[in-house]
């Protein structure tokens, strides 16, 4: 309904699960790998707990999409089952074909799928269990899952298992009855939902991938979004939303925080308030309280004045006896204390008003009309020696036909320092507005940013509280598209990670090519990967191998310092 009217190509909110708008913020990422080590190591079960709506199937269709070829997934997505039928529903899950007796048969289950563990681990293949929403499964089943993870060898585990389900599991499994279950989990981890920073990344990144060109949400409405659904994923998706619905309904082709807490309210069944509120009420109270001293106080006063006046006239013992404070006083005293103070002279000030220095606030408002997301665009690719048509698409999908990729970072300084690569920042002035300008040079105090055209030296101390530490960046990868590469993989793209890690690390490079991921090159992006801070997971994804590219850059590719710091 409203696509065209924002400039959108498809739903940017929809609930379903679709990897093209797959958004891994640091909690996400952090939990992939989890899984991942899951899936490459051998050892017991792996737990993976989160609220409702944190994005738990987010993650596991990634995993899906990055298993190493090598692997056997069985993936069990409704575990009301009994005993017979959850081992029926593994064998299926693996293809093992199940004889007529066999079905609803412990033993014979238990033994078909032990001849197929056998059979993958002789050819080199991990088999592996996911159990989504395991904490619905029952305790007897929970003891058969238990049960399967003494198929083994004398070496090694035959399955892997990876329980993921709500917080009621981690408080199932800490029962004591499942003790010997809960001993053999060796990696937890709870997803949390996304900070105000990565809430504010993840709208935009929905948005960026169903087309928009430029701003829809004021970081008021981002910051309302958060505070309304807490960084829940799903609850950011139905009220970003039904928000749009709102802004399309009412002509709007920006949404405001107003058009949020109204969103808000429809979603929740429950009136949403302007932060501001509560405190206008609380500020309300103190002043009735405040101006109700007052009065009282005035009463008294007025009640008194006449015993006052009494007691000044002549003659009378208050009148003839000197206060003490008065008596001691020098002269001038009191004409000085009733003289009100002067105003400080510009000399004082070092002769200039401080509103004629240049900020970057008043920077931002006077490049309004040229700091648009467009003209960021524009600036971007033409470091890159690339080119960047208005209207013409997402900026990202055309990166990709020039040989270009994006990636999103929310880290701030640190990032950009770490990537230094050019970046498009997101900045906000005095009134809430937004401004787009890309950073091309970074220093230890300064940085130099291109508002539109014009380029403008800018404090770093000025630029923080302006930027809520989102970027954009550029960089260009040996395989457009490409997947993430892991253990087990091979091709050309596997040969030149190789390749370029070994450059990294000084060692010779090899005298015959070698294009397979194997366990030698996963230690070196481990290495890589300890060195520059990112999750040590083995695997070399866009934000591995665009840091990789950053630290060997090729001749003439844009940097945002000669030497990284």
């Amino acid at each position: 309904m409203y696509l065209s009217f924002y400039g959108l190509s498809d739903k940017p909110f929809s609930i379903t699960p679709d990897p093209r708008y797959l958004f891994l913020g640091g909690r996400h990422a952090e939990a992939l790998a989890h899984l991942i080590y899951g899936i490459t190591d051998s050892g017991g079960f792996v737990q993976l707990t989160g609220e409702v709506g944190t994005g738990k199937t987010t993650v596991i269709r990634s995993l899906l999409a990055r298993k190493p070829e090598q692997a056997e997934i069985a993936l069990i997505i409704n575990p009301r089952l009994d005993a017979a039928q959850f081992l029926q529903a593994i064998c299926e899950e693996l293809g093992i074909v199940l004889q007529s007796g066999a079905v609803g048969n412990l033993k014979e289950l238990i033994d078909l799928l032990n001849r197929h563990l056998l059979a993958a681990h002789a050819a080199g293949r991990r088999v592996v269990l996911i159990v989504d929403e395991a904490q619905n499964l029952a305790p007897e089943v929970l003891e058969q899952v238990r049960l399967l993870t003494n198929l083994e060898t004398e070496t090694q585990k035959l399955l892997q298992i990876i329980l993921i389900g709500q917080p009621e599991l981690r408080a199932m499994l800490d029962r004591n009855d499942l003790r010997q279950l809960a001993q053999r989990i060796t990696g937890r981890y709870h997803l949390e939902p996304l900070s105000r920073e990565e809430s504010a990344a993840y709208l935009r990144h929905r948005l960026r991938i169903a087309g928009a060109t430029q701003e829809i949400f004021t970081r008021g409405a981002m910051l309302e979004l958060y505070r309304a659904t807490g960084g829940v994923p799903r609850l950011l998706n139905v009220v970003g939303d039904r928000a749009l619905l709102g802004g399309y309904t009412e002509d709007r082709h920006v949404v405001n925080a107003a058009l949020v807490r109204r969103a808000a309210s429809e979603v929740s069944g429950r009136r949403v308030l302007p932060l501001w509120l509560p405190w206008l009420a609380s500020a309300v109270a103190v002043m009735l309280l405040a101006t109700g001293t007052a009065l009282v106080w005035q009463q008294q006063q007025q009640q008194q004045r006449p015993h006052a006046v009494m007691a000044s006239k002549p003659g009378s013992a208050a009148a003839a006896r000197p206060h003490p404070a008065t008596s001691s006083a020098a002269p001038g005293a009191a004409a000085a204390a009733a003289s009100p103070p002067s105003p400080p002279s510009t000399a004082a000030t070092g002769g200039v008003p401080a509103s004629t220095a240049t900020s970057l606030p008043a920077l931002l408002r006077a490049s309004a009309a040229a700091a648009t997301m467009d003209s960021a665009y524009t600036a971007l690719f033409s470091l890159w020696g690339a080119h960047y048509v208005a209207g013409a698409g997402d900026a990202c999908a055309q990166a990709l036909q020039q040989g270009l990729d994006c990636l999103s970072e929310a880290g701030g300084l640190a990032s950009l320092r770490r990537y230094n690569r050019p970046a498009l920042l997101t900045l906000a002035d005095d009134a809430g507005d937004t401004h787009q300008a890309v950073v091309t040079r970074l220093g230890t105090d300064n940085a130099r940013l291109l508002l539109g055209t014009a380029e403008h030296e800018v404090p770093l101390a000025e630029l923080e509280p302006r930027w809520n530490g989102e970027l954009l960046l550029l960089w260009r990868p040996v395989q457009p598209e490409g997947p993430a590469l892991s253990l087990g993989m091979s091709g050309d793209a596997v040969q030149a990670l190789r390749q370029r890690l070994q450059q990294w690390a000084g060692i010779p490079p090899e005298s015959a090519s070698y294009d397979v991921y194997d366990e030698s090159l996963q230690q070196l992006v481990l290495q890589f990967q300890r060195s520059t801070g990112l999750t040590a997971d083995g695997v070399a994804g866009a934000r591995t191998q665009a840091l990789l590219d950053a630290r060997l850059p090729a001749p003439g590719t844009p940097l945002l310092s000669a030497a990284l710091e």
